[in-house]
């Protein structure tokens, strides 16, 4: 079922639902009214509120409506087990309830909508938004059970194996604990549970098989007790469901070791109970767990049940699913029987009668009474021979391994097609860089080793290499000396030419600070014949007074005069073509305004913060609290 019904969404709670619509109405028109707007923008802005807050309830609402399986266009295996698991009749109130509330929203929507067309105030328009949306979650809160409990459908739903109804099927049906399961577990790649207590299954199991290259489902449903439909609970009108139901080949499992805790003659009545729902069905009666009990180890009032269940004109298997005997032979006898049903059944229905019209089996007559057996050439017949006697006579590699054991290694080479057949096991060559390794091969080199291995023990025992030096001939310490004398003389070599690629840095002479006085100077010009007056009227003690003394300070003088002071002959570019000092003032002031937006724009770059209009209030209002939110 799951298949037909298997993109539900997920059916949110009451407050789930209102939340999810409200946020979503405040996130796409965020609240932006201002003083000077005109009241009929205010109204536009709230009735665009409004039917958002209407258009995401409906759509919402209509998801749910249209994902959920209506039952009248289900097929009746589905109508009936929905009827069974469900009560269809709760899932259509909760799905009518959703459809109510969804008209109610649009109408709520609709009035509040032409209220808001004569609002004639920012305050009446606010409190209609507001009376309408309330009014919304009011009519959505009376849904909160529909909600929870079409969420609760949703997910048993999802849990349903996916069983198509026209496809070929082998239903599997008796007593609880007689082996319904462990059958469909051999014969399926199903996994269902099997434990040795009654009602171990407790839905409707699903698994797949194959036969004659076509795909099979094969269902394994509760056990049924043999009392009154009113009395049976929803596990078991699961299995009547599926009788009822699925066009499929009914295999009735007996338990003939009675281990179920049922004995032969319940068995045989709840068969004849639930024999009316198999009309136009195959039936086939498997009589379960051999290997515990046989047919013919039974007392003579089991054996006449046994006679009263081949009465019955189906035909009576035998199998044990815990040895797998007869498994096979009850699938494709099961198998077969459903086969030819479904041709029989297409045989006699309308559209075969239009089709046999049209068809036309034409059969060759014999031109006389002579024999015409198919020609086949010899040399076909030979070669057919050969491939049977290789066939017979060839082992297996499998074979070969399993006679010689822990013995064997595959050989690869013998299956080589080759000239000549001695050269299989040749060496191949290993060619690295365009030269055959072999070549550079000592076939050798292993004996060479060993001789070399037995020459350094024999060394060692005569201490050949732990000779001391006193231990050396003269010759051996005179080349000693020679190489000692080579190495200083070379550590000299190279610190001689390290010396002389070193450049010299070029150095500047330090200057001499002169340390002369007045003193020191006018006792040379004396020792010399110069006359150094000593009045103070004198050029020199004037000159000398003058430069002691401290400047005078000079007054700051004006831009113009500057101006003056630079140039006289040509005027300043900011003071050309203008008439006296405020005409200059009043210019460099307007030039000063008009570089001001030039700034700004000069400023925008990835480091600027400034923020030239701090109109967005509620982005720097920080969090809100509790009272009015006259400002929005």
């Amino acid at each position: 079922m799951a298949h037909i019904v298997k993109h539900i969404t997920v059916v949110p709670s009451y407050k789930d639902f209102v939340d999810i619509v409200l946020s979503r109405t405040q996130r796409k028109t965020p609240t932006v009214v201002h003083k000077h707007y005109k009241i009929s923008r205010i109204r536009d802005f709230y009735m665009r509120k409004v039917k958002f807050t209407q258009q995401t309830f409906h759509d919402k609402l209509s998801l749910i409506i249209s994902e959920f399986p209506i039952i009248s266009n289900l097929h009746p295996f589905y109508a009936t087990l929905m009827n069974v698991l469900y009560n269809t009749d709760h899932y259509k109130l909760a799905l009518g309830g959703i459809n109510k509330a969804r008209q109610l929203i649009d109408d709520c929507a609709k009035d509040h909508v032409k209220l808001l067309k004569y609002g004639d105030s920012l305050y009446r328009c606010k409190c209609l938004k507001r009376a309408a949306l309330g009014r919304m979650v009011t009519i959505m809160k009376g849904q909160a059970k529909n909600l929870l409990y079409l969420e609760e459908i949703r997910q048993h739903i999802n849990r349903l194996p996916t069983i198509d109804p026209n496809t070929r099927t082998l239903l599997i049906t008796g007593f609880p604990n007689v082996g319904k399961s462990s059958f469909i577990n051999k014969i399926s790649r199903a996994d269902v549970e099997v434990q040795p207590y009654a009602f171990t299954t407790k839905s409707l199991y699903v698994g797949h098989t194959d036969y004659k290259y076509l795909r099979w489902q094969v269902i394994d449903t509760p056990g049924i007790l043999d009392h009154p439909i009113e009395e049976r609970n929803s596990i078991e009108m699961q299995a009547v469901a599926a009788l009822i139901h699925i066009r499929a080949v009914v295999l009735y499992i007996v338990d003939i070791s009675e281990q179920c805790g049922h004995t032969l003659e319940e068995q045989l009545a709840l068969y004849k109970n639930i024999k009316p729902s198999f009309s136009n069905r195959p039936i086939l009666i498997v009589i379960n767990k051999i290997d515990i009990v046989k047919p013919d180890e039974l007392s003579e009032d089991k054996k006449r049940v046994l006679v009263d269940f081949q009465s019955e004109g189906e035909p009576v298997l035998e199998m044990s699913t815990l040895t797998e005997d007869g498994v096979i032979a009850v699938k494709t006898e099961a198998c077969e029987r459903l086969l030819a049903f479904r041709v029989e059944q297409k045989m006699k229905s309308n559209k075969m009668a239009t089709v046999s019209n049209r068809l036309h089996v034409a059969i060759p007559k014999k031109r006389d009474d002579k024999d015409r057996p198919p020609c086949i050439p010899q040399s076909i017949l030979k070669k057919k021979n050969a491939m049977d006697v290789d066939k017979v006579g060839r082992k297996l590699e499998r074979e070969i391994e399993q006679e010689m054991g822990d013995d064997y290694t595959l050989d690869l080479r013998k299956t080589w097609l080759l000239p000549n057949d001695n050269e299989k096991y040749d060496v191949i060559p290993e060619i690295w860089q365009g030269k055959n390794v072999a070549d550079f091969i000592d076939p050798e080199i292993m004996e060479k080793l060993e001789e070399l291995e037995k020459e350094e023990e024999a060394r060692d025992e005569a201490h050949y290499y732990s000779m001391s030096e006193s231990e050396e001939d003269e010759e051996t310490r005179d080349m000693r000396k020679t190489a000692r004398k080579i190495r200083e003389k070379r550590k000299i070599i190279t610190i001689e030419s390290g010396e002389k690629r070193r450049v010299e840095k070029s150095r500047m002479p330090r200057a001499v600070k002169r340390s002369r006085s007045v003193a020191q100077l006018e006792t040379e010009l004396e020792d010399l014949g110069v006359d150094i007056p000593k009045d103070k009227s004198s050029h020199y003690l004037r000159a000398k007074s003058r430069s002691s003394s401290r400047p005078p300070l000079k007054r700051k003088c004006t831009e113009y005069e500057a101006a003056e002071a630079r140039s006289k002959s040509r005027t300043p570019r900011d003071r050309s073509g203008l008439r006296d000092n405020t005409m200059i003032k009043k210019v460099k002031k307007i030039a000063k305004k008009a570089q001001k937006p030039r700034n700004h724009q000069a400023k925008k770059g990835e480091g600027d913060r400034v923020i030239l209009n701090m109109k967005p209030k509620h982005l720097f209002s920080g969090k809100r609290k509790a009272g009015k939110t006259d400002r929005r």
